[in-house]
């Protein structure tokens, strides 16, 4: 009986210290427990181990960009994708071209630059090399081109256009050019040594020889002209 006894409060004593708000055997047990749970969280927060109270965590590294990412200008991600160029219209590509010159170069007079100027000879470039109706007829030496649309804003595009382009371009490669105006627009006239050639060229090759227009873009932006194509 004796030894029941002893067995019996030896069973019972965990009980009767937690029922007096010891709590020390739950305790003990809860600091195994919470051992455990925090050689776990070391392990997985060794890396943040630096870091002092109140920092936030950092991102995910795949969402991590540095500063130095964006110092170009450009948006997260398009260097992955590789370079990216085509601006998407190319009128606009051309505006953009004389801007980012204008920009870089530490003498452009910015009371004078006019890109205004610039958009709206875009404009007549892009009514004659897509909308102004052309028909050619071959003469001795070349060729007679005549430019003309029924649409007004075509024909004062077409009207600009090509007497400048005489202007500017008569005498290159030999061939003499002349400019008149007709109903509806204007006729190019051109002839030369290598009268095969002008024909093949026809209307709008004939306007892009020389490669004039980018120096006369980059004029026309910086103000320094009073008029032209």
């Amino acid at each position: 009986m004796t030894r029941f006894l002893s067995i019996l409060a030896l069973v019972a004593l965990p009980t009767l210290s937690y029922a007096h708000g010891d709590g020390s055997a739950d305790g003990d047990t809860h600091d195994m427990m919470s051992g455990d749970h925090m050689m776990m969280d070391d392990a997985e927060m060794g890396d943040h181990a630096h870091m002092g109270a109140g920092e936030d965590m950092p991102a995910h590294d795949d969402h991590m960009m540095p500063d130095e990412a964006h110092a170009d200008g450009q948006m997260p991600g398009m260097q992955a994708a590789g370079a990216i160029t085509e601006p998407g219209q190319s009128a606009f590509a051309a505006i953009q071209e004389i801007v980012a010159h204008l920009l870089a170069d530490p003498d452009t007079d910015w009371n004078r630059v006019d890109i205004e100027a610039l958009r709206q000879h875009l404009i007549d470039m892009n009514n004659v090399t897509l909308h102004a109706k052309v028909s050619e007829s071959d003469i001795e030496g070349g060729a007679r081109f005549e430019a003309t649309s029924d649409d007004p804003a075509v024909t004062a595009s077409i009207r600009a256009m090509v007497p400048a382009h005489v202007a500017t371009m008569n005498g290159i490669r030999g061939w003499e050019m002349r400019a008149e105006e007709i109903p509806g627009g204007s006729a190019l006239t051109v002839t030369g040594a290598d009268a095969q050639k002008i024909r093949a060229l026809g209307f709008i090759g004939i306007l892009t020889v020389g490669a004039h227009h980018q120096p006369h873009h980059l004029a026309m932006a910086k103000g320094e002209m009073t008029q032209g194509h």
